[in-house]
């Protein structure tokens, strides 16, 4: 399976000079904890930067920072990890391990916003895994069970 495979495709995107404020109501509408910052070229979403509700709160909130007139790109974490469509499960993991970080956007040959991976996603996809696994063992013992008999 490739990262491709696995990305949730309705990803919530914000352009970078939009106010916090508005992503922060983005956030709450989607129920989502992310946000990925992008620039619009020609019609495609290309990202520059992501931006988290741990962001707006350690770096605006905590700071006691007047937010409303912060903008996405001023707060945004733009050193931005990304994977192609086409990249391991496995290399993905490696990735998000050595850079720290909770979600991936992931993108086609092209650069452009395909979709996102978040370490959730992969937290289901190894429990899906460990079941199939335990539902193994499981017949395994039925059918020797069976040829005992």
């Amino acid at each position: 399976m490739n990262s491709g495979e696995l990305c949730n495709r309705e990803v919530v995107i914000v352009e970078r000079d939009e106010t916090v404020q508005s992503a922060a109501k983005l956030m709450r509408q989607y129920h989502v904890g992310d946000l990925v910052v992008v620039e619009k070229r020609g019609g495609l979403a290309y990202p520059v930067g992501i931006l988290t509700d741990r962001d707006i709160v350690i770096e605006l909130i905590a700071s006691e920072v007047a937010f409303e007139a912060v903008t996405v790109g001023d707060v945004m974490s733009s050193d931005l990890l990304t994977v192609s469509a086409e990249e391991s499960i496995a290399d993905t993991v490696k990735l998000m391990r050595a850079r720290g970080v909770r979600r991936v956007p992931v993108i086609n040959k092209q650069g452009v916003l395909e979709g996102i991976i978040a370490v959730d996603d992969l937290i289901e996809l190894l429990a899906e895994q460990m079941n199939d696994l335990a539902n193994l063992i499981g017949r395994e013992r039925k059918r020797e069970e069976h040829k005992c008999v």
